[in-house]
């Protein structure tokens, strides 16, 4: 079979590329074409246009950039078309790609799947008119939007977390000690306060140098920042010059398995910190602090912003976020990650259960098995 996927960031091209890798194994006779990255590439297939080409975040940039963007969507709208797929798999990347699951709908007969569900259950909750109408079926990779699609009377396949099966390859595989990594990475021997600032720069501008200045407190630990794929070094210098703080890059999951604590901004970083059994809290600052405060309680729809929280649906992790994400806040947290055993004993006990909601791994197993069902049987 045909097999057309559109991705828009780093993150949907590794999950993608499992999904094509599960697609390929099940079904021999897979073509693939897709808008992606260099992971996908590396499967096999066609690849259309780059995410890198894709990628504006930002009021500003996607302002500046609209001919691009608009260009790009026509094309896309043409090409899905012209090739004539025996699906369409989207993956998250929602402002483009529900715009081109309207058109493909509207136009042809090509079924269209949705793989990672766009955060609809956080805001823009009225995007499920849009995914009602466009997707015939959607994928999901968090337990509780299975209840958020029922309470709209659209049923989903809950298929399990990629992020589980990333996690368990890497341990399968991984086996130097900390000695050895710290070795090779040229760090010291003190326990490590893992720095996860963020994938963006207003990120890293907003919460980097708060993380630093508390955590520097603690003179008998090595403060370790795991740098963004997309962010030159260049750019961290501003922020780390004058600190002990140190800075490496693709080492985020072998910095996560010797980590005693870690600082952490929110998204998948929080997932994968707990999965790899570190006590952590969510740092997320923001200008005027108050006012994004305010308009949370007033746009989001969840009480919750990390997904180690959403997922248990209470608070096991700390999360300090716009006005409460302060310096004295965030010391009090800091110091109980680091000094109260009880603490960190409860919130690893707490991981546990996240890990028996989220289910084993084979997420993308369990995807691809499930799509070339529906495709045979429709």
């Amino acid at each position: 079979m045909k097999y057309y996927l559109i991705v828009g960031e780093a993150s949907g091209d590794l999950h993608a590329s499992h999904l094509m890798s599960e697609l390929k194994k099940q079904d021999p006779s897979a073509e693939f074409r897709f808008f992606g990255g260099d992971l996908m590439k590396a499967v096999g297939g066609n690849l259309v246009r780059h995410y890198k080409d894709l990628a504006f975040m930002g009021f500003i940039p996607v302002l500046l950039n609209l001919r691009t963007i608009f260009a790009n969507m026509r094309f896309c709208k043409e090409d899905v078309v012209s090739w004539n797929p025996d699906v369409l798999i989207l993956v998250d990347y929602p402002g483009f790609n529900l715009n081109i699951a309207k058109y493909i709908k509207k136009n042809t007969s090509i079924p269209i799947y949705y793989y990672i569900s766009p955060k609809i259950w956080a805001w823009k909750e009225y995007r499920i008119k849009n995914i009602r109408r466009d997707i015939d079926e959607m994928f999901s990779i968090l337990p509780f939007e299975v209840d958020f699609y029922k309470k709209h009377n659209y049923p989903i396949h809950y298929v399990g977390n990629p992020t589980v099966d990333e996690i368990v390859a890497f341990k399968s595989s991984y086996k130097e000690t900390i000695g050895e990594f710290t070795s090779r990475t040229n760090l010291g021997t003190k326990p490590i306060i893992a720095l996860l600032a963020g994938s963006r720069k207003q990120e890293i501008k907003d919460n980097l140098p708060m993380m630093i200045e508390s955590a520097s407190a603690y003179k008998d630990y090595q403060l370790v920042l795991a740098g963004a794929p997309g962010v030159d070094k260049s750019y961290y210098d501003e922020f780390i010059k004058g600190t002990n703080v140190q800075l490496i890059f693709g080492e985020t999951y072998p910095l996560l398995s010797h980590s005693h604590t870690a600082l952490v901004t929110s998204g998948t970083a929080t997932l994968e910190t707990a999965l790899f059994k570190v006590p952590q809290v969510v740092c997320y600052y923001t200008p005027v602090g108050k006012i994004i405060a305010f308009l949370r309680k007033k746009v989001l729809k969840v009480k919750y912003i990390s997904l180690v929280n959403l997922i248990v649906n209470r608070l096991i992790i700390q999360e300090l976020v716009a006005d409460t994400m302060t310096k004295k806040h965030l010391d009090k947290e800091l110091n109980k990650l680091i000094s109260d055993d009880k603490y960190r004993k409860t919130m690893l006990d707490n991981y546990k259960e996240m890990q028996v909601i989220l289910g084993e791994e084979g997420a993308p197993t369990h995807a691809a098995s499930k799509m070339i069902d529906l495709l045979k049987n429709n």
